[in-house]
């Protein structure tokens, strides 16, 4: 649990100074650093990237009162509905979230597996 708040904050301040994809390298080091099996690994970068994408979405929308969200549900889904580009947004920084997650969980156990190798 600690792990998704790491995240969701870590990346959430990384992004105001940093590009989009810096959640991935917070992502990342975060994982690398505290996760017990790549299953956990990205669901916690899936969930916390998701959460800060969609705080940001719904700030956006309630700053531009539904408008912008409504034109980008019509533009690219050729519907009015709000709660699609809301949802997608999420899904997708959830998805750069998550494999950046499994990602570092992969590299941790490549590091252990070498280390152990050079041991025996």
């Amino acid at each position: 649990m600690i792990q998704i708040i790491l995240i969701a904050i870590l990346s959430l301040l990384s992004q105001i100074l940093f590009p989009w994809w810096s959640l991935a390298i917070v992502a990342f080091i975060i994982c690398y650093w505290r996760s017990n099996n790549s299953g956990q690994a990205f669901l916690y970068g899936f969930i916390g990237t998701a959460f800060t994408w969609i705080g940001y979405a719904l700030l956006i929308h309630t700053r531009t009162d539904g408008i912008f969200t409504g034109r980008m549900g019509e533009l690219l889904f050729k519907s009015n509905n709000i709660m699609i580009p809301l949802l997608i947004t999420a899904v997708i920084g959830g998805l750069v979230g998550g494999m950046a997650g499994l990602s570092g969980f992969f590299v941790w156990r490549t590091v252990i597996n070498q280390i152990e190798h050079r041991v025996s």
